[in-house]
């Protein structure tokens, strides 16, 4: 798998045209939008339904090693034998919403893993701390050298913005974008969750045996949330940045996970939540955008 720059067109069934009703100060008039597509995926391991969650048809396979691997349940690609569209006999279409997932080696020490963070994120009910707590207990803190002058995360942004193909057309979607401690693309997801394009995007690099991933940069369109630092951690990414605010949660995660935490990127401006060390002050070249080949 090529891990060069990849933001390519959206698949063909992300997006769909309905016929609506568009009303401005001049009046109505019928014409055609395009929506974002929103569908389940079932997730099955070994036959056996493990979750379902509601996301953008495109790279399943990524999101399905993305989630695997960010819930714990694998530790690297090694672990994997297939991932698979499971069809019905019938070949009903809806068939094609399901994956099945092997494994390699012992099932049980996976399923083992599994009940492990479903207890730990079951227990504490509506406790931060205790979930908080036993992220501590499963990720050390990132440790992580990578600097990033202030001005490159406007080119960050600027670079994202430009790559959301599918939100270009429908403004309906999130982005997940991975950058080099250079700041060039590496990939870039959308989909209609926002954990679901980060998993698409840790995914992507665990497919291509390309993690950890403590040289890089995630930025997300949006929050962050707990969810996505806690995604992040996993795939030991050091530096996150949000164009829109973190959650309290986020920023309590990312402080005890020594995790660089950047909200509000807006132009010429951005917030700095936790590790503030790894922002610099030192101006960067300026860089052409990358390639989209």
């Amino acid at each position: 798998m090529s891990l060069g720059p990849d933001h390519e067109a959206p698949p063909s069934n992300a997006v769909i045209r309905y016929g609506i009703v568009k009303i401005r100060d001049q009046g109505a008039s019928e014409c055609h939008d395009h929506l974002a597509v929103e569908e389940p995926l079932e997730i099955r391991l070994g036959g056996r339904s493990l979750s379902v969650t509601m996301r953008t048809p495109g790279e399943d396979e990524e999101l399905v090693a993305g989630f695997l691997f960010s819930e714990g349940i694998i530790t690297d690609a090694d672990d994997l034998d297939v991932i698979a569209r499971y069809r019905r006999a019938d070949r009903d279409a809806g068939g094609g919403n399901v994956m099945n997932v092997l494994l390699k080696g012992d099932v049980r020490v996976a399923k083992e893993r599994l009940r492990r963070n479903f207890i730990a994120s079951s227990s504490c009910g509506l406790c931060g701390k205790a979930m908080i707590d036993a992220l501590r207990s499963t990720h050390a803190p990132v440790q992580s050298d990578v600097a990033v002058p202030i001005e490159r995360f406007q080119h960050l942004a600027s670079v994202m913005g430009q790559a959301q193909a599918t939100f270009e057309k429908t403004g309906g979607l999130h982005a997940a974008a991975l950058f080099d401690a250079d700041g060039r693309l590496i990939v870039l997801r959308e989909d209609i969750g926002r954990h679901n394009a980060v998993d698409k995007v840790i995914g992507h690099m665990l497919l291509g045996r390309a993690t950890p991933l403590d040289r890089h940069l995630l930025m997300v369109s949006g929050r962050a949330s707990f969810e996505i630092v806690q995604k992040a951690l996993a795939a030991r990414i050091p530096v996150l940045a949000a164009v829109s605010a973190p959650s309290s949660m986020a920023v309590q995660t990312a402080r005890v996970a020594n995790m660089t935490l950047v909200g509000f990127l807006r132009e010429r401006r951005l917030n700095v939540y936790a590790s503030p060390h790894r922002v610099t002050r030192t101006r960067c070249e300026s860089r052409s955008e990358p390639d989209a080949g």
